[in-house]
């Protein structure tokens, strides 16, 4: 799945980007036909190409997965003590293509930075800097789904915990990972066999050797010596550079330059766009009681609703409700179809967990024995609500909602309907 979700993503954005490049070809052609054409020409067989995974990667350019480094290690360990299955060798294949693609998004994000970069510097000379927001926002969003997609990815399920902890506690097992791990084959990690560490150390030159050489060669004045100073201060910006980078391979991001595509100056992105249309649906449910009147006994309205979030701060949906009549009283409790009704809704948040919310409704307020009475659309009354609502958080996936809600348009009604109303509701995500 996660490789689908990573496949997707790319032909999705690369398709918005080479638009975005067609736009900005257009835009400058009218200006400077010749920069034009240096600019583009072969741009779009470029962006093709970065449609196909990547045939050969150095090691020290994959991007590393600790979850698929493990996963993989694991397999190959147990073939190794069981023997060689075909299940097990699908698996590692897949595993291989899930590597490919996380490489392919690295080489993507690295031509976008470029891209971008080179774009921007010419740009600026024409005064069309401007021109390039476009361009930078896709490639953002494009960076931000793949950092969404692995995080979802590395969190392994309760199958794999189990099995990366049976096979951790074997010390065959971390033998074997310091050995044949992705992580194991970059750095000697801690416990592995000494004798290559032995071996790597055996020939190396010491301090006084060193010097003697430098003395020899050089010769031994001040000027030769503030020369090797100075040549030493870059050699240790190179080490410091290099050391950060290591730093990225112990908290897993090694490969992963998302930070080289910057956020455009004064965008707020929607994180909502990264996420598939099924992950943006918000499905709810609430309550609504009224006591007995003259002219209706007590009643709950119970309504179901499917919602759409439109950015960070919104979010619209519809759904429907019914009416179940409770009778007058405890001693005159009488269920009955006393209504049903379908409904719309925006809420757009104010500050914090408060909401202003709206809404338009029809609603059939008339007890009803059989669905056939429904179709007389003369029946049915509209209600506009307006109000606010306050969210608060149940459970990680569950959000509880209390709506105090104006029906503007109860007034119109024969008889007169209840004008403030007063909900709670939970949403799932």
């Amino acid at each position: 799945m996660a490789e689908e979700g990573l496949d997707k993503a790319t032909k999705k954005y690369l398709q918005k980007l080479q638009k975005q490049e067609a736009k900005l070809q257009n835009k400058i052609l009218k200006k400077d036909s010749l920069l034009a054409k240096q600019f583009f020409t072969g741009v779009e067989e470029k962006y093709e190409a970065l449609k196909n995974t990547p045939k050969h990667i150095s090691k020290y350019s994959h991007v590393y997965s600790s979850r698929l480094d493990s996963l993989t290690t694991s397999i190959k360990f147990l073939n190794g003590e069981n023997g060689i299955t075909d299940k097990a060798t699908n698996t590692l294949s897949k595993y291989s293509d899930l590597q490919a693609k996380l490489d392919q998004t690295e080489t993507i994000k690295k031509f976008l930075a470029e891209r971008k970069k080179l774009l921007k510097e010419n740009l600026e000379k024409l005064g069309m800097v401007k021109e390039l927001k476009g361009f930078s926002k896709q490639a953002y969003y494009y960076a931000q789904q793949v950092r969404e997609l692995k995080a979802v990815w590395e969190d392994p399920s309760t199958l794999e915990k189990k099995l990366l902890e049976w096979v951790a506690k074997s010390e065959k097992f971390r033998e074997f990972f310091r050995e044949n791990s992705q992580l194991g084959s970059l750095f000697a990690l801690p416990g592995g066999s000494s004798g290559a560490s032995t071996a790597s150390l055996q020939g190396l030159q010491t301090r006084a050797s060193v010097q003697q050489a430098i003395t020899a060669r050089f010769g031994s004045g001040p000027q030769v010596g503030q020369q090797l100073q100075q040549n030493m201060q870059a050699a240790q910006a190179q080490l410091s550079e290099l050391k950060n980078k290591l730093a990225g391979l112990q908290t897993g991001s090694i490969g992963n330059s998302s930070s080289d595509i910057d956020m455009p100056d004064g965008f707020k992105p929607n994180n909502q766009k990264t996420k598939t249309f099924l992950q943006r649906l918000e499905y709810g449910a609430n309550i609504q009681s009224q006591k007995a009147s003259s002219y209706f006994p007590v009643t709950s309205d119970i309504g179901l609703s499917l919602g759409y979030k439109l950015n960070d701060k919104s979010s619209l949906g519809v759904g429907a409700s019914y009416k179940l009549g409770w009778g007058r009283g405890w001693n005159h409790i009488r269920l009955s179809h006393e209504g049903v009704g379908v409904r719309s809704y925006l809420d757009y948040q104010l500050k914090g967990s408060l909401y202003i919310s709206g809404g338009y409704e029809q609603n059939y307020r008339t007890a009803f024995a059989s669905f056939q009475q429904l179709k007389d659309l003369s029946a049915w009354q509209s209600s506009g609500l307006i109000g606010l609502s306050k969210k608060y958080k149940v459970s990680k996936k569950v959000k509880g909602d209390m709506k105090i809600l104006w029906d503007f348009l109860s007034y119109q009604q024969i008889p007169k309907t209840q004008t403030i109303l007063f909900r709670i509701g939970y949403n799932i995500k």
